[in-house]
């Protein structure tokens, strides 16, 4: 990578005009990194504050202070933000080589490399000045979270299943907004927490289908790559595991008929969704539209959980 020029010694300079590629039309450096933060695809980032929300409102019974309610979601903004840019700086020699990440503002060096650490700066900056506001065992679970989010990039060359990875430090959201709420983690917050790494091994690995013949050739490990052609029962087994943790978290404590309604329509779309996947002609696509109806599954459970709560 070569050096950057003294034009990008500014953060953010709304002059500056940048190219994503040679044949498309230049874009304000701060347009990229927009793209960089992957703000323009948000539902990137509401499938992680997603199941921030579930552990706040199932630990508060539907009634969690909505100030800490807004540090949750702007806290996993700036989380999601600098995980995509730590990404982006591990992978910025490798996603030119990958259709679907070619035009990332760092792999076509829209960005330099400079930049894309200073944002990453930023993002973090942001998210511990919010994590402040917690209680010590949240701030702790803050704090150690980071390195499993900066090291997510290196297990997908060294780890077979690096969804694993990525599925704990999705976990980390449900112990830190739990714990965030009461001041402790009770056996209840287990079993959302199981809940969540299975779904996000679910979806992630369906996210990561299209992308088998690029990784194989370039050496990446990815869960769909490891299943190989028991990748489709593999995610039926995560969501299955999903349904079953869910279920158990609902009879704990005592949810309402919402939240069983959210979980059995949540079942028949996973359901119908595994049944999809089974197909042998699906275009790349449709994986990620299957990704994009989780933020929608997610979202029907968190109503589930709000009226599963507050109407018993």
């Amino acid at each position: 990578m070569a050096a950057a020029s003294s034009s990008d010694r500014a953060l953010v300079p709304h002059y500056r005009m940048t190219r994503v590629h040679s044949q498309q039309r230049p874009i304000p450096t701060w347009l990229a990194i927009i793209k960089l933060l992957r703000w323009d695809k948000p539902e990137g980032r509401l499938i992680l504050m997603i199941p921030a929300l579930w552990a706040v409102f199932l630990a508060t019974q539907g009634k969690p202070s909505w100030v800490l309610v807004t540090v949750i979601i702007v806290g996993s903004l700036a989380t999601s933000a600098a995980g995509c840019v730590v990404n982006d700086l591990w992978d910025r020699n490798i996603d030119p080589q990958v259709k679907r990440t070619q035009s990332r503002p760092l792999a076509n060096r829209t960005i330099t490399v400079r930049v894309g650490v200073g944002v990453a700066g930023v993002a973090f900056a942001c998210a511990f000045g919010l994590s402040r506001f917690l209680n010590p065992l949240s701030f702790g679970l803050c704090v150690a979270a980071v390195p499993v989010i900066i090291l997510y990039p290196l297990a997908k060359r060294v780890f077979p299943v690096p969804q694993i990875v990525l599925a704990i430090a999705w976990g980390f959201s449900v112990l830190i907004s739990w714990s965030a709420a009461v001041g402790s983690l009770p056996p209840a917050t287990g079993w959302l927490w199981l809940a969540t790494v299975l779904w996000t091994l679910g979806f992630d690995t369906i996210y990561a289908m299209p992308d088998r013949p690029d990784d194989q050739r370039l050496g990446i490990h990815s869960s769909a790559l490891f299943f190989g052609r028991y990748a489709e029962t593999a995610i039926g087994l995560f969501l299955g595991g999903t349904v079953v943790c869910l279920g158990i978290l609902g009879y704990i404590l005592n949810l309402y008929i919402g939240y069983w309604l959210s979980l059995g329509l949540s079942s028949y779309w996973w359901y119908r969704q595994i049944t999809r996947l089974r197909r042998t002609n699906l275009v790349p696509s449709a994986y990620a539209q299957m990704f994009r109806q989780n933020v929608w599954i997610g979202m029907v459970l968190l109503l589930g959980m709000i009226t599963g709560t507050v109407l018993r």
